[in-house]
């Protein structure tokens, strides 16, 4: 298999206003060309079609765990333009998450979290939405059912008899506990927020590895409770270190550290941190696993870039040590132009995606060299970040 190589510009410096006008141009094109359809998880050849149909849902339809990025990128490119196009939008997607959650499709997953949080609870804040509230909670109520006792983790795949994904969390997880947290915060409801704590420190417990690498998943005993292994469902080898998760992990760790005030949480995302960022190519965008480097024929993976940026702005406002928050904060700027120099494209109209070359599945050679919806959300996060500091997180 051939992969596109990122090519570094010689042009001058793109600002990050430039960058945005570019990036918000591109969402609103792509909200255009499928109307109320999704987009796929990924392009293929730089291009978004609708989501495939499965089972009882049409093509196009709301299933899956990225759909809600899209609806995040509409929300923040309204917040950016404060054009009412990208609202409606926004809103017509909040509305049919509504559906999905009250029908019950697709939601035998921890992404409950990433997909009502960017969509409803967006919503909620944004434009003080209560029926996306009240949807928010009830999808809350849905990942609550995933907890299982004594383990103290949330499932993250599949039914909950389902004997193969029984008691299996992954890192990405970290990333769902939002919605809890601010399920707590509307109800007052501790449940939610002791389901938060307890989770947060069986990761930093067992999936961080003593070399400040990370498991993409664990596996605990649903019985006992017991930790037994760690294990990939998307990285190189079982031992390896997937960028993408060390990329969750870092912004994870950092934004649940805020929220319990457990300093180990604030340890563990300093030493994904450090690890993520000792493993750089010379670029500053990471191959789709940390064991390869310069050198490497593998495929660079710039959604976990973009990701890492926002986790270590994340980071960064919440460090206790200054000089730390400064090298958080001055890495995550060196990524962020380099993913707009080097892995946007050349005119806005040569592809869908804001940010190309990353990497959904490789070991099932799936959106391989692909822009990612999730790529393009955090891609625009980072940016909405470093242009707007007053900017408050839909997480």
């Amino acid at each position: 298999m051939t992969f596109t190589s990122p090519t570094t510009r010689t042009s001058p410096a793109v600002s990050t206003e430039t960058a945005i006008a570019a990036a918000v141009a591109t969402v609103g094109r792509n909200a255009t060309a499928l109307g109320a359809a999704y987009p796929d998880d990924t392009t293929t050849d730089d291009r978004y079609h609708p989501r495939p149909a499965q089972e009882s849902v049409p093509e196009g339809g709301n299933r899956g765990w990225t759909t809600s990025f899209r609806t995040g990128q509409l929300w923040l490119a309204w917040e950016l333009t404060g054009s009412d196009v990208y609202r409606r939008a926004a809103e017509a997607d909040v509305a049919d998450f509504g559906h999905r959650v009250r029908n019950e499709i697709d939601l035998d997953t921890h992404d409950l979290g990433f997909l009502y949080t960017l969509s409803s609870v967006a919503a909620h804040r944004l434009t003080g939405d209560e029926s996306a509230r009240a949807d928010a909670l009830l999808a809350a109520d849905h990942l609550m059912r995933r907890f299982l006792e004594p383990a103290g983790v949330i499932q993250a795949w599949g039914d909950l008899s389902d004997p193969v994904q029984r008691g299996r969390t992954i890192i990405d997880s970290l990333m769902n506990m939002p919605l809890l947290t601010w399920a707590a915060e509307e109800t007052g409801d501790e449940r939610y927020s002791d389901a938060v704590r307890r989770h947060c420190a069986q990761l930093e417990q067992n999936i961080l590895r003593p070399d400040d690498s990370t498991f993409h998943t664990f596996y605990w005993d649903a019985e006992t409770g017991a930790p037994l292994r760690g294990a990939t469902e998307q990285g190189a080898f079982d031992e390896s270190c997937w960028a993408r998760g060390q990329a969750w992990g870092v912004y994870g760790f950092a934004m649940n550290y805020a929220v319990t005030g457990d300093e180990r949480l604030l340890a563990a995302a300093r030493r994904c941190a450090e690890y993520f960022l000792r493993h750089l190519p010379a670029d500053a965008v990471p191959f789709w696993d940390l064991v390869y480097t310069d050198g490497s024929d593998a495929p660079r993976d710039s959604s976990s870039a973009a990701i890492v940026v926002c986790g270590l702005l994340e980071l960064a406002r919440v460090e206790t040590d200054a000089a730390r928050a400064a090298e958080w904060t001055a890495r995550a700027h060196t990524i962020l132009a380099s993913l707009i120099e080097n892995y946007t494209p050349a005119a806005p109209d040569d592809a869908d995606g804001l940010i190309l070359h990353s990497v959904y599945d490789l070991p099932k050679d799936v959106g391989v060299d692909e822009a990612t919806l999730w790529g393009d959300y955090f891609y625009l996060e980072a940016l909405m970040r470093v242009t707007r500091p007053e900017w408050k997180k839909y997480w």
